[in-house]
């Protein structure tokens, strides 16, 4: 037994997660995988940082305006899990090819703010059968969810597909919060607990609160 796994009272060492965007969402999720002993991530992104980032993007630095987001995020991770073997890919997903190494993890997490790209996400989990967790904020209101192909509505049927016509603000706590709800969801997946499968969390900046979806 590792001393993650035997100071927390779980081992997800042999688990694996793609994880799609790594801004706000992306960067809290994966620490929060990482440092629970999952034993692989694959990180993708085809964005570089910006100075409007920095707010919420808190693995990046000012020094590193203009790179990678994925690389340098691995970078990092790599030093704060030396046990976690992680990949990247710096790519746009477009069309439910692109997400061909992703489907080979044990579950996809969505952490982006592009609705095209979180419509394909679901499209190919759908086909695919493979479970995927989004996550979305606005302000200080967030969202996360588990969708279970064959056991829950997915992302659709969750509302979690419309198009928003307030603009998307990103506090760095709101960012945070909704990040290690879709870790949470990640974690009681891989341990079997299925009471927060087809269950959105909602945090809206007082509370969190959770909405059972129905068919």
């Amino acid at each position: 037994m590792s001393l993650k796994s035997e100071i927390q009272g779980f081992d997800i060492s042999g688990k694996s997660a793609a994880i799609i965007g790594c801004g706000g969402l992306g960067t809290n999720v994966s620490v929060h995988l990482a440092g629970a002993g999952i034993g692989s991530l694959l990180l993708v992104d085809f964005d570089v940082v910006e100075k409007r980032n920095l707010n919420r993007q808190f693995m990046f630095t000012a020094e590193d305006k203009g790179r990678e987001k994925c690389d340098i995020l691995a970078a990092r991770l790599a030093a704060y899990a030396p046990e976690c073997e992680i990949k990247t890919r710096q790519k746009k997903i477009e069309k439910t090819t692109d997400l061909a190494d992703a489907l080979e993890y044990d579950i996809i997490i969505a952490a982006l703010d592009n609705i095209r790209a979180r419509k394909t996400i679901n499209d190919a989990c759908k086909l695919s059968k493979k479970p995927c967790i989004n996550g979305s904020i606005n302000g200080f209101f967030g969202l996360a969810y588990l969708y279970v192909p064959g056991e829950t509505p997915d992302f659709e049927a969750a509302g979690l597909l419309n198009e928003s016509s307030v603009k998307n603000l990103s506090p760095s706590v709101t960012a945070g919060i909704t990040g290690a709800l879709e870790a949470k969801l990640a974690i009681d997946y891989f341990l079997n607990d299925k009471s927060s499968q087809g269950v959105l969390l909602c945090y809206d900046g007082i509370t969190i609160q959770t909405l059972k979806i129905k068919e």
